[in-house]
């Protein structure tokens, strides 16, 4: 069952979006009113009422995002964090410093609900690797410029 519990990013949530290895599934929909998920990686905490993220500029989600501005984080992770996260998305960068196709959005917390369940726990999340040399060098320097947006913006 669903507990709203406000718009500051809870502090597991924090602890975990600051270790840089978590993944969340955006949720849009399109102008016709289609649904679409999108998973990202590159998520960096601004403060407690906003997120730093980037994605790719011609994807489904990001052109979502940009038409529909209300979009929806989903969070499981390990220590029970399972959380979803209601925000107004804007552009802070396009492109991005670091790659040409990557564009950095902040997503502004509208709410936050916790979607813990009283029957399971969630162990562990979703865990990535790097396909290459070349994409860990990207995925990091993507997670320094929201690290340094998180503290300049």
């Amino acid at each position: 069952m669903a507990k709203h519990i406000g718009v500051k990013i809870p502090e597991d949530l924090m602890q975990t979006l600051m270790k840089c290895k978590t993944v969340a599934v955006l949720a849009t929909f399109s102008e016709k009113g289609l649904p679409h998920t999108t998973p990202l990686q590159c998520i960096y905490p601004k403060g407690d009422e906003s997120i730093l993220l980037t994605i790719n500029k011609d994807h489904t989600g990001y052109h979502n995002m940009v038409w529909q501005k209300k979009v929806m984080l989903s969070f499981l992770d390990e220590n029970n964090v399972a959380y979803g996260v209601l925000g107004r998305a804007g552009v802070v960068r396009a492109p991005s410093n670091v790659h040409p196709l990557m564009n950095v959005v902040r997503l502004d917390v509208i709410d936050i609900k916790s979607d813990r369940s009283v029957l399971v726990r969630v162990d562990g999340g979703i865990r990535w690797s790097y396909t290459s040399p070349e994409a860990e060098e990207l995925t990091n320097a993507l997670f320094e410029e929201l690290k340094d947006l998180a503290k300049t913006l």
